[in-house]
């Protein structure tokens, strides 16, 4: 009974997370992964010695709700690689406000520069303002001056938690401090990582860690206001990818605890599904007091689906069903496709980044199998993988990517491997955006090409985005998994006017959209000839 009444609480990014569990428990050893169940139980052990210090549990002992221990503390700290050290090196944990996320982040932070094995440990509780870091590490100051274990091995100073045993400090640090070099972390606590202005602190700690052979960032956040330049909304981004599948990162852990943005935000149920702590450090009648506020005040709204829901606010609406998406998943033979009419979308973007062209192949029940490819500048490769966490150098060696010599992208790459996909299949036409293409698409011409210009208003984009969108609900795109795709789908936002047209928007989606635009100019080249044809064979003409 217990089982089933948590279950029914849980938001979907809980159960994603829970899913992926269950997956890296099946085939994570594939990986090289295997799940250490003692240092798990160690973990949860130490924390269990660290002692409340106010609110009405001050003086009892830290014991975790099953959420803490099952969902975040086993997992994070059990998981290893082939190697023996820890998987996981960075972890995401967003919950609202009041569900012990400081305590918490306290207690690991404890762990990290006190029983992790690590000699001369450097852990820093990180934010904005060094006051705010003091938040987590004043708490962590007062586990262990009340902590008859952790006395014998700390020493408690201004600003500093010392371990002269293994020479090892726990201390606050904020973005106004005097300086952020030379440091050399095996733990950092990022607290309220949405409130971060800009990326200087966690650039500047997690670049740091080099040297350490098993270090860990732990962010500890709210949800915040949408700006999508921010390190908060990066990160909160990069987790939701991974916790959906739309990204692999076997060194990144994530929790997410949240409603979703059509729940209803005045149903206890909802208040439920985004609070863990409910009823532990949380209580219903503080939720019902402020959701009554909501109700009162439409300017308080947004603070009560942020703070108390963990919704982000302002937020572009992410315009893919990623469940949807997924499904769509089924493999497409490309031997199956020899010789097919199928429709063609350039989009080149920038010489920089990434390029992508995508094939469609209409079917009679109405489907689409879909092809696509990608060129990437091959020194850029493993910085922008460094830099974002996104697996381009993999996607290159499984062949999902091409990357071309130097640092920008090599056209006549694109030209001949196109060439070569026109001599396998029938390619009755091509779109291209006029922006960067005039030389490529003029020499596609001349190789015996349709090539077509197609422009990227709402008056051309919203058709084929309408029938991308039905497409993909329907579950009628065959796009074989395509995992550059995928996060591509992942990423894509649209615009809308005033008639309610759309289009996918490149400045208001997350990160690179290319296949995804591509795909759409695809799509506006078939579905124009299908429409063609139908209005022809209505007059007794048969088009081919």
């Amino acid at each position: 009974m217990a089982t089933a009444t948590r279950a029914s609480r849980v938001g979907r990014l809980v159960d994603l997370g829970h899913t992926r569990e269950r997956r890296d428990q099946d085939v994570g050893h594939e990986r090289g992964l295997w799940f250490d169940e003692a240092e798990a139980d160690r973990v949860v052990e130490f924390l269990s010695m660290l002692y409340h210090h106010k609110g009405e549990w001050a003086g009892q002992r830290f014991e975790l709700a099953d959420w803490q221990r099952n969902d975040i503390i086993r997992p994070l700290f059990g998981w290893k690689r082939a190697d023996g050290t820890r998987r996981f090196r960075y972890a995401y944990i967003e919950v609202p406000r009041k569900n012990g996320k400081s305590t918490l982040a306290a207690g690991l932070g404890l762990y990290l520069s006190v029983a992790d094995g690590e000699y001369g440990a450097e852990v820093y509780s990180a934010a904005t303002k060094k006051d705010q870091a003091r938040i987590v590490w004043g708490d962590a100051e007062k586990m262990a001056k009340g902590s008859p274990y952790l006395k014998q091995f700390c020493r408690t100073f201004r600003n500093n938690i010392n371990v002269p045993r293994t020479g090892s400090k726990f201390e606050p640090l904020g973005a106004d401090s005097n300086t952020l070099d030379g440091l050399n972390p095996h733990g950092v606590i990022m607290d309220e990582l949405h409130a971060h202005r800009d990326r200087r602190v966690w650039d500047v700690m997690t670049t740091a860690m080099g040297a350490r052979r098993q270090p860990m960032t732990v962010s500890i956040t709210t949800a915040g206001v949408y700006r999508p330049e921010s390190i908060g909304w990066e990160q909160h981004q990069h987790a939701v990818q991974v916790l959906e599948g739309a990204l692999e990162d076997d060194g990144f852990f994530a929790y997410i605890a949240s409603a979703e943005p059509d729940d209803d935000w005045t149903d206890p149920k909802t208040w439920a599904k985004a609070n863990p702590n409910l009823g532990i450090s949380l209580k219903e009648d503080y939720l019902a007091e402020q959701c009554e506020r909501a109700k009162r005040s439409p300017s308080f709204l947004n603070t009560f689906l942020r703070l108390h829901l963990n919704i982000w606010t302002s937020q572009m609406t992410r315009w893919l069903d990623m469940e949807d998406w997924n499904a769509c998943g089924s493999e497409s033979d490309p031997g199956a496709l020899d010789g097919l009419a199928c429709y063609g979308g350039l989009d080149l973007a920038s010489t920089t980044d990434v390029a992508a062209f995508a094939l469609v192949f209409p079917d009679v029940d109405g489907t689409y199998d879909v092809l696509a490819r990608f060129w990437v500048p091959e020194d850029r490769i493993v910085e922008r993988s460094n830099r974002d966490r996104v697996p381009y150098d993999a996607w290159a060696r499984d062949g999902w990517i091409t990357s071309t010599e130097g640092n920008v992208i090599d056209y006549d790459v694109i030209r001949a491997d196109i060439k070569a996909l026109a001599k396998r299949y029938n390619i009755v036409e091509l779109g291209f955006d006029r922006w960067g293409a005039a030389q490529i698409t003029t020499q596609l011409d001349s190789d015996g090409l349709v090539v077509v210009p197609v422009g990227q208003g709402f008056a051309s984009m919203s058709a084929p985005s309408k029938e991308l969108e039905t497409l993909v609900m329907g579950r009628k795109l065959a796009h074989g998994g395509n995992p550059v795709l995928r996060w591509m789908a992942s990423n894509v936002a649209t615009e809308q006017d005033a008639a309610g047209n759309i289009k996918p928007s490149k400045s208001k989606s997350t990160e690179r959209v290319d296949g995804i635009v591509a795909l759409v100019m695809a799509l506006d080249r078939a579905t124009r000839h299908r429409d063609a044809a139908h209005v022809y064979s209505g007059e007794g003409l048969l088009v081919v």
